[in-house]
């Protein structure tokens, strides 16, 4: 199955679709009659606020300003400044809101009608744009988009990092690892209820609906992935709603069914270049049997070199299983990066976008400033299947590892033996809950990366980097808040000073991205680098 925001899946019997209402920037055809351009009084008359908070149900005008941190769009009411957040609002759009709820020093307002339409706007490429939460700001030009996720990774350093004035600059490509997901609660928006014929069934298999882990966007193709994955896709859609083969879908309340998440990922033969697509099943049991017509279909497709079935016994619906089990092929997909194999499974993080990747590692061994004599330590904290040491590695004295996936270890010592490898050290370990004794099984590092996931890195941690005083910090993360929260402790008062930071965009058309920060610890006044110094 191919792979996004996790999915559930579930059985019903008789189930009516759940419904909520999503309106295009630009399209009235989808509002309420009383709106219509028809009518004087179908005009939505916007409440002056009496007071510097606005009410909850109270209707405003309001222009977009910015895109903020997940793609909400960055409003003020124009006659008390007060901010208010709106989902799928654009910079330049003028509109009418409603006020659905206030939280601290902002509101979140649901828009109701489109005034005029945002500055770059754009034909969404994709059917289900307006619907799907997973790539929100399709109707805004590229070259905006990218323009706004600098300016937002620029203000996030700035205020929550506590930085000065400092220059990003963007790149951009993307290619995918896929998630869909089953279930049994079919979202359909408003206008497709018009179409649907009586006794058609309640399953789906797609994107989770925006701000909903219990409904699924039924989907038949996806832009973000390749041709080959929408193959399998649809030769997933096309069978297994078939009452004979008992797929069920997974309940996330009745905790009954079979099937949980579809799982995708795309690599390439390193001696021919050639696409190599895995498919994951995650199911609620090991049934081979059920699953045996799928594979027929779905192993005829020349670029399918792997069928995996991941089983996750747990009432939880997470796409990550307890056991692994290979049903065709081989049980992992190789991909190339500056110069190097890599193996991957089905569980393994590997960065969906290639190209960009190679742009992104290529700037942290930069940043790392390797002397390239073999002098130096690196410890590469949550290493994953060790795409960045491994890279390091041919310019090191030794590279050490720390990851708290144990197949994700495996992988990195896997291929760290495919690349004839010998100075690299993968140790399995949970970053999250080191203690005194952490850093007392490696040489002192000269050199620290760090690539945590989206939380950023636990206090216990930055506490141990801090008294380390390693000369030099590769900070890459994916989330911009929690990067500037770290780099506020790593650098205000203490330690270090950053040089450099970079943002990449690794997803088209997503909310999501990469930052890179580097640091060096500095015992005296140096020359400022692309980097982060002691002070």
């Amino acid at each position: 199955m191919a792979t996004m925001p996790g999915h559930g899946l579930r059985h019903v019997t008789t189930m009516r679709p759940w419904l909520r209402t999503f309106r295009s920037s630009t399209s009235l055809t989808s509002l309420p009659s009383h709106f219509t351009e028809d009518s004087e009084q179908a005009q939505p008359k916007t409440d002056k606020p009496s007071s510097y908070f606005p009410k909850r149900g109270q209707t405003l005008e309001l222009v977009c300003e910015s895109l903020a941190f997940k793609g909400k769009g960055m409003c003020k009411v124009a006659d008390t400044g007060f901010v208010v957040m709106c989902d799928r609002a654009l910079p330049g759009e003028r509109f009418i809101g409603r006020v659905t709820r206030r939280k601290g020093n902002y509101a979140e307002v649901t828009k109701v009608k489109t005034i005029s339409p945002h500055w770059d706007f754009v034909d969404a490429p994709c059917e289900y744009a307006s619907y799907c939460g997973g790539c929100k700001t399709q109707n805004l030009s590229y070259e905006a988009q990218v323009k706004a996720k600098e300016h937002q990774v620029h203000e996030l350093i700035i205020h929550f990092g506590k930085f000065s004035q400092t220059e990003l600059e963007s790149q951009s490509i993307m290619k995918p690892i896929m998630e869909f997901s089953f279930g049994s609660k079919k979202w359909l928006p408003r206008e497709s209820l018009m179409d649907r014929q009586d006794g058609s069934d309640n399953y789906a298999l797609g994107l989770h609906a925006p701000g909903f882990f219990d409904k699924v966007l039924n989907v038949d193709k996806c832009l973000l992935q390749s041709e080959p994955a929408n193959m399998v896709l649809a030769a997933v859609q096309d069978c297994w709603r078939d009452p004979q083969l008992g797929l069920s879908p997974y309940d996330v309340y009745s905790h009954v069914g079979f099937l949980k998440h579809l799982m995708l990922r795309t690599g390439r033969n390193v001696k021919t270049g050639i696409p190599e697509l895995m498919v994951n099943f995650v199911t609620s049991s090991y049934k081979p049997e059920l699953l045996q017509p799928l594979l027929g279909k779905i192993s005829a497709i020349p670029e399918v070199v792997s069928i995996m079935n991941n089983v996750n016994t747990s009432v939880g619906n997470t796409s990550l299983g307890e056991m692994e089990y290979t049903l065709y092929g081989k049980s992992s997909i190789t991909e190339n990066l500056r110069g190097l194999t890599f193996q991957i499974s089905a569980n393994s993080f590997f960065q969906t976008n290639t190209h960009q990747a190679e742009v992104l590692y290529k700037l942290i061994e930069d940043c790392a400033g390797l002397r390239g004599d073999g002098s130096e330590v690196v410890l590469d904290l949550f290493c994953g299947t060790g795409t960045i040491g491994l890279t390091l590695a041919r310019r090191a004295k030794h590279v050490y590892g720390y990851e708290i996936i144990p197949q994700a270890i495996a992988d990195a010592c896997l291929n760290a033996k495919l690349n004839g490898i010998q100075n690299a050290t993968f140790i399995q370990g949970d970053l999250n809950k080191i203690d005194e004794s952490f850093g007392n099984n490696f040489p002192k590092p000269d050199i620290v990366i760090s690539d945590p996931n989206r939380p950023g890195m636990h206090m216990k941690l930055i506490r141990f980097l801090l008294k380390l005083k390693a000369q030099r910090i590769v900070y890459v993360s994916c989330n911009p808040a929690t990067c500037a929260r770290d780099l506020d402790y790593l650098c205000h008062g203490v330690s270090f000073q950053t040089t450099c930071s970079k943002c990449f965009l690794l997803d088209l058309q997503s909310l999501p991205w990469n930052c890179g920060d580097n640091g060096v610890w500095k015992e005296q006044e140096e020359e400022t680098h692309s980097s982060c110094k002691r002070v």
